[in-house]
């Protein structure tokens, strides 16, 4: 039994199924936990549960919300992480384009419409190549139907309501790696080198041929990766 733990967060509308290849091929390295962001408001609260479930110390790799909730565990119990991985994130609030999206999104699912918003986000979400590729799109789908509508809302109330985390970066203390795919559209590769550039001894990583899921997209790359960093 290793002595060394891993926490997984998952992005909006997903689940331990996003990490599934870095659980099955990391865990000879690390216990692992993905932990569940479906039930809190906040990304605060988000962050408390993690922090009440988990280890005492452990390594954190959080996706896209998960990386908000990774910031904020950051800022609440930092003492606590041994190495970050920030992956398909970013640390800036909202723009106010995307608050009208996030409203627009939430608007639908309350009015029964919950599953007409993953087709609607997929080609965000996903590189072009694999909008038809069933090992990932039925993945996503899947993933959605089990977070489900009323988690789906917290989820989005909770980013809506996150702070930016750019000044806080520089405090972070860790061995960080920044990862994301090349064709990532809702955080590209220049906010990823934005937090880089603020986190001490911080490295980048891009993966090619990656959309907004880069562990789900490009699998091995990705767990690779993490091997290195945990490593």
């Amino acid at each position: 039994m290793s002595e060394r733990h891993i926490v997984f967060l998952p992005g909006l509308l997903c689940d331990e199924a996003l990490w599934a290849h870095q659980t099955a091929h990391l865990s000879d390295t690390a216990e692992v936990m993905v932990g569940d962001l479906t039930r809190d408001e906040s990304v605060s609260d988000m962050a408390e549960r993690i922090l009440e479930e988990a280890p005492d110390t452990f390594a954190l790799a959080g996706l896209s919300m998960g990386g908000y909730v990774a910031q904020e565990i950051m800022r609440q119990e930092p003492e606590r992480v041994e190495r970050l991985a920030l992956i398909d994130t970013q640390a800036r609030a909202d723009t106010a384009e995307q608050v009208k999206t996030r409203k627009d999104l939430i608007r639908i699912a309350s009015m029964g419409k919950f599953k007409g918003v993953t087709p609607r986000l997929l080609p965000n979400l996903v590189h072009e190549d694999r909008l038809d590729d069933p090992s990932v799109r039925d993945v996503v789908l899947g993933m959605a139907e089990r977070v489900g509508q009323a988690a789906f809302v917290r989820q989005q109330s909770a980013i809506l309501g996150r702070k930016d985390g750019r000044g806080d970066l520089h405090a972070i203390r860790v061995p960080t790696v920044v990862l994301c795919g090349r064709q990532d559209i809702l955080t590209p590769p220049a906010l990823h080198q934005e937090m880089v550039d603020s986190i001490p001894g911080a490295r980048l990583v891009i993966v090619e041929n990656s959309g907004h899921l880069a562990p789900l997209e490009q699998p091995v790359g990705v767990t690779a990766v993490l091997r290195y960093w945990l490593g």
